[in-house]
């Protein structure tokens, strides 16, 4: 979610026109919650991201909590 947030926050500002820059803005969305997580996992200690978590969050937006 927050490369999604990130992305679209980056595209406001830049307003990239074509594929190409679009990606681009895409990549720099999707680096900020590379850090972002990496950061996180470093603090704590702990891993973030599984299978199960992605699961249950994945449900959750299907029946809308």
């Amino acid at each position: 979610m927050l490369a999604e947030v990130s992305t679209t926050e980056i595209s406001k500002e830049q307003k990239p026109t074509g594929f190409d820059e679009s990606a681009a803005v895409a990549e720099e969305g999707a680096n900020v919650a590379k850090v972002a997580r990496t950061q996180l996992e470093k603090t704590t200690g702990k891993t973030v991201v599984s299978k199960l978590n992605a699961k249950s969050s994945k449900q959750q937006l299907i029946q809308g909590d």
